[in-house]
């Protein structure tokens, strides 16, 4: 974390990382990162936050927030709790993302934040204003970036080559020019490689 970062209360800013923090590791589904696992949107959150950081060192703290909280609790709402369709897809990733507004401002509630920046908070959750409000940007950038830095190639093992060529697409779509150097930046394997040139311009 940057050192010139002051949260406006030092100690309730950390007491709410780590009651986030300790509601991800109540996550069942497990991550292998390196040698060890870990609950997986506990990982997922950290992973984020480092975007967020590395993007823009100055994040502000609901900002901050945001990164720790965007996926928080995922679990709880499986996918297959609607339609395996694309209506029934669009539906879940709606309430999910109210979900993790709600679930948020609870915790930010009991740590001691007032409404102002919870309601900030779950507007970053919600991505409320993308691509005009500059915050959103930056945590969009950081969510397609995690993806793929760490979720690319498990997809890809098990997604036709036409599905995750799209799926590409809309990720470029959506990051910004920082992001996307950013992402030229990733190592990438051979086939993937390959399915980034099919999707994109200039890869």
């Amino acid at each position: 974390m940057n050192t010139s970062f002051q949260p406006a209360d030092p100690s309730r800013f950390e007491t709410a990382l780590s009651r986030l923090d300790e509601e991800n590791a109540r996550d069942p589904n497990r991550e292998l990162c390196g040698a060890s696992s870990y609950p997986r949107e506990l990982i997922y959150a950290q992973w984020l936050t480092d975007w967020v950081l590395k993007l823009c060192p100055q994040a502000s703290e609901a900002l901050r927030l945001a990164a720790r909280s965007q996926h928080l609790c995922r679990w709880e709402i499986p996918r297959d709790s609607y339609p395996m369709t694309r209506p029934g897809y669009l539906q879940w990733r709606a309430e999910l993302k109210r979900f993790h507004a709600r679930k948020s401002g609870e915790v930010l509630r009991a740590a001691g934040y007032g409404g102002e920046i919870i309601e900030r908070v779950q507007a970053l959750n919600l991505k409320r204003d993308f691509p005009q409000d500059p915050e959103t940007r930056i945590l969009e950038d950081a969510l397609c970036l995690v993806f793929l830095e760490r979720q690319f190639g498990a997809l890809a093992a098990k997604t036709s080559a036409e599905k995750m060529v799209n799926a590409l697409q809309k990720a470029w779509k959506k990051m910004s020019p920082a992001g996307r150097a950013e992402a030229l930046k990733l190592p990438y394997t051979p086939a993937q490689l390959a399915l980034l040139k099919q999707a994109l311009p200039e890869p």
